[in-house]
């Protein structure tokens, strides 16, 4: 088979505890799934639950006790950090029931979902996607993956991230609206889940922005630590 251009390289995430790494196919992220943060949003109660997509580019995979670099994105002035467990699929399936779920899970990360604030609030006013909000380049830093027997008690693990040795966020996995399983049982009802994919739970309260020479540094209990400085 020839293409008419050499087709990009595989985009993947280190694997702990191998030299193998995690292929990424798809990155599906939840919104709004903490009570909190959908306060601060302006919105309450636990609604269903609903999705987008950032494409698999937009991963920055930080190897473990590295310091990821991400530059400054173009178009916004309000460029927010958004701490999220990430789940990443191992085993594909549509139609998944939520007490199935935790076989179809390879492991856990610590990701960021960074967000141009700004673009996205000016695409809701219009009611138009705002993909050019979350889905753009370098928007989705993600730690290595930990294989789900060594991860213990992701469920009710503490996440947090601080910027300039400072809290920003600060929560729980279990104070999430739609747990992991039953964020994996809707998800699988609207795509057919594949390996490779990579889940972004959602955020806790707490989500603010960062300027050029910022470092986050985030980390979800029994995942290690994400260090992340914006160029």
């Amino acid at each position: 088979m020839s293409f008419v251009f050499p087709p990009p390289a595989t985009v993947s995430v280190p694997v702990v505890g191998t030299t193998e790494r995690f292929p990424v196919h798809r990155i599906y992220c939840v919104g709004r799934n903490y009570e909190e943060h959908a306060k601060e949003m302006g919105f309450t109660g636990r609604e269903p639950p609903f999705f987008f997509l950032k494409p698999a580019d937009a991963i920055v995979a930080v190897e473990a006790g590295q310091t990821g670099v991400i530059p400054y994105p173009s178009l916004t002035s309000n460029l927010h950090h958004e701490i999220e467990l990430v789940v990443a699929i191992g085993t594909g399936g549509k139609n998944i029931k939520a007490a199935d779920a935790h076989k179809h899970v390879y492991g856990y990360a610590v990701g960021l979902d960074m967000t141009r604030r700004d673009l996205q609030g000016e695409m809701k006013k219009q009611g138009r996607p705002w993909c050019i909000g979350k889905g753009y380049d370098h928007s989705a830093p993600i730690g290595p993956i930990t294989p789900a027997a060594q991860a213990g008690d992701v469920a009710n693990a503490e996440l947090y991230v601080q910027v300039g040795g400072k809290d920003r966020q600060r929560s729980h996995v279990s104070k999430l609206i739609w747990n992991i399983a039953e964020t994996i049982e809707h998800l699988s009802a609207a795509w057919e889940l594949q390996p490779g994919d990579l889940i972004y739970t959602g955020t806790p309260e707490g989500v603010a922005a960062v300027v050029s020479g910022d470092t986050m540094v985030g980390e979800v209990q029994g995942l290690g630590t994400l260090t992340v400085k914006v160029a």
